[in-house]
């Protein structure tokens, strides 16, 4: 080979190695690059929702029950525990006595506008089927005639004292009568501790409390109650919605 043609070849020799290097490196980061993407995709996962009811046993099922309050309103203790009831954001349900509800107007419309249920308790704590059908039907309307004069609202529920009714008083009232299923006899023991403990240990879903807000310790035990039964996931509400998946509760003796 003619020695003009050596210099030639030689460059022509590197140019060919430099560009086989360029193309392997190239190669490489290409192939490094798709490594890195690969190992950051995210896992793969179904794009289908979740079916509504593994979302309904995800979330906790409320325990409806209701308290309630028979012979107020009281001037003082009904109003301590309306502020309790205001502090937790709780309802309840008050059976008032007429009389009461006469000396007593402003507690009966406060009760009503912070959104409690109002029912009749009768005019006088008469036991109904002790006295004649013409007097407890009176003692039933006048009560009616008091609360709904107060609220602007009809009466729609009744409490019958000792939970007495009949036949005849339940067809000429066209009232719901309504009774209970948890008693810790309150205005016997008088002592806020035994009632709490009665009624923690006794209640469950769909129960109904019966207490009195005439009495200072039933005022305290029913707020001691309340504080404990929303720790256990109870909700508390008025007597006409438990009534929903609690119809006895309507029974009377």
């Amino acid at each position: 080979m003619k020695k003009q043609y050596l210099p030639l070849l030689t460059y022509l020799g590197i140019f060919l190695f430099l560009l086989c290097v360029g193309m392997l490196y190239q190669s490489r980061k290409t192939s490094d690059g798709v490594t890195s993407i690969t190992a950051t995709e995210p896992e793969s996962f179904s794009s289908e929702p979740e079916s509504s009811s593994n979302l309904s046993e995800a979330l906790p099922r409320k325990k409806k029950i209701a308290i309630t309050f028979d012979d107020g309103p009281h001037p003082v203790y009904t109003l301590k525990l309306l502020d309790g009831l205001a502090q937790r954001n709780v309802k309840a349900t008050f059976f008032i006595i007429g009389e009461s509800a006469e000396r007593y107007p402003e507690v009966i419309k406060r009760i009503h506008d912070e959104g409690h249920l109002l029912g009749n308790h009768t005019y006088s704590h008469v036991q109904l089927t002790c006295i004649s059908s013409t007097r407890a039907i009176e003692e039933i309307h006048k009560t009616n005639d008091i609360l709904s004069s107060i609220t602007g609202e009809n009466v729609r529920y009744i409490r019958p004292p000792f939970g007495l009714y009949n036949k005849t008083l339940a067809a000429s009232s066209d009232l719901v009568p309504v009774l209970w299923t948890v008693d810790p006899r309150d205005w016997s023991v008088l002592n806020t501790n035994s009632v709490v403990s009665h009624v923690v240990k006794k209640v469950k879903e769909n129960d109904v409390i019966l207490l009195h807000d005439i009495f200072d310790t039933s005022v305290d035990a029913a707020l001691q109650i309340i504080d404990s039964l929303l720790e256990q996931g109870y909700t508390f509400v008025t007597v006409d919605e438990l009534m929903e998946s609690n119809p006895k509760i309507a029974l009377y003796r």
